[in-house]
């Protein structure tokens, strides 16, 4: 089957790469597993009939046709003809708090998919996925590099991230124009931040790096969205522990997240606790 440009598909054909993803997710007999994905099924046949249930969602016709005729009959592995950004992760699963959710994502929709599966709740144990080498560096980065941005704070505020392995185009057929990269997300147990906490933070960091070249004080006083005083924004920077002077991409999650629980108690424009 010809990969179809309007899906964003790239066939994974490096065998070595298929192997390193699937031992990247540490699935066991004892596992549900979600593919995100599935394509020609690369990963599904290094992971049918290791894992206690496997399950495929693929928006694309033909090859969700022909995964479902492939495993016909197999009580182990299921076919989801779906998109993954309209389906109920949970609903899919017996226990959601333990299910392993692996995939080659699209570049197009990679950070929609991220935070599909991390406001899920609860969320999954572990999440491996191969994305635009540029989106994990991003989200990988550390504060005060150029890379450092929104991102970086919304997904690892609640995860651990880490690097597993760079994947060169040539891996695909057809190959992509970029190189990507897979990483392993860890979301943490307990949940660190509620809902509210985490739409308060996402609103921040947004505000903050699309003013990135600004300093703190600055964005909080002229961010409609904050509209702050000169008094309320030392009070808040001084119960932090950051400066008005720090510009964002030198704030670290943990000091982000402070930030914005410290910003509820303010009176705004707008209620921040309203619905993301």
């Amino acid at each position: 089957m010809r990969a179809k440009r309007s899906l964003g598909q790239n066939f994974l054909v490096d065998p070595n790469a298929q192997r390193r993803i699937v031992e990247a997710l540490e699935a066991s007999a004892d596992d549900e597993v979600i593919e995100i994905g599935p394509g020609q099924g690369a990963l599904t046949r290094h992971l049918a009939g290791t894992v206690r249930r496997l399950t495929l969602v693929e928006l694309d016709d033909e090859l969700a046709a022909a995964l479902a005729a492939e495993y016909a009959g197999r009580g182990d592995v299921v076919v989801v003809h779906r998109d993954v950004l309209e389906t109920d992760i949970a609903s899919l699963l017996e226990d959601p708090a333990r299910a392993k959710i692996v995939g080659n994502i699209p570049y197009n929709i990679t950070t929609p998919i991220l935070f599909h599966l991390l406001d899920a709740r609860p969320r999954p144990e572990r999440i491996v996925v191969m994305i635009q080498r540029e989106v994990a560096e991003r989200i990988i980065a550390a504060p005060g590099g150029k890379t450092y941005g929104a991102l970086s704070v919304a997904i690892r505020a609640v995860a651990d991230v880490e690097r597993v392995m760079q994947v060169k185009r040539g891996a695909f057929r057809p190959a992509p124009d970029v190189d990507s990269t897979v990483i392993r997300i860890r979301p943490r147990v307990p949940v660190p931040l509620g809902a509210e906490e985490e739409h308060d933070l996402r609103e921040l960091t947004r505000a903050a790096f699309g003013r990135r070249r600004k300093q703190l004080g600055t964005i909080l006083r002229d961010a409609p969205e904050y509209a702050l005083a000169p008094a309320d924004i030392e009070r808040i920077g001084g119960s932090v522990g950051v400066a008005p002077d720090r510009r964002p991409e030198t704030i670290d999650p943990p000091t982000f997240v402070a930030l914005a629980r410290a910003l509820r108690g303010i009176d705004r424009p707008r209620h921040l606790g309203a619905s993301a």
